[in-house]
């Protein structure tokens, strides 16, 4: 039975915006779920957060996302980067333009002294990311 490792990004009161952006990037199925569908605000003013968000996209992408409630301390994301890698070059300089939109280029998406292309950035919500295609230099 394999098992996934899937990246689970917390957020302050914009998750359903940073999913929907996500959703925008790589496609696939976007399912929100509030605390209100759970039954499980502890502030009435949270029914409308989200207690779980899974954006299911090609490739067996698969992102998750929550808000952080009131009476948990949050931590704006840091000391980790999301990681996309493959050898399928027009789809993942395509996550790459669309990621980068809004956001900080730290390392141009240009072919590293390995012989793959390498970027790095951070979006528009202070998510870092990887970006390595496998051969593009040949």
């Amino acid at each position: 039975m394999p098992v996934t490792l899937n990246p689970y990004l917390n957020f302050k009161d914009n998750t359903r915006e940073v999913m929907e952006f996500y959703y925008s990037v790589f496609g696939g199925e976007l399912t929100l779920n509030t605390f209100a569908d759970f039954q499980s605000a502890h502030d009435p003013s949270e029914n409308d957060l989200i207690m779980h968000g899974q954006l299911d996209g090609p490739n067996g992408l698969t992102i998750m996302g929550a808000d952080t409630p009131k009476h948990v301390q949050y931590r704006e994301p840091a000391g980790f980067s999301v990681s996309l890698s493959g050898e399928d070059e027009a789809t993942l300089r395509g996550y790459w333009d669309k990621l980068a939109d809004g956001g900080t280029v730290a390392q141009p998406l240009e072919v590293a002294p390995w012989g793959d292309a390498f970027g790095m950035l951070t979006d528009r919500y202070g998510i870092s990311w990887l970006v390595n295609i496998s051969g593009a230099a040949a």
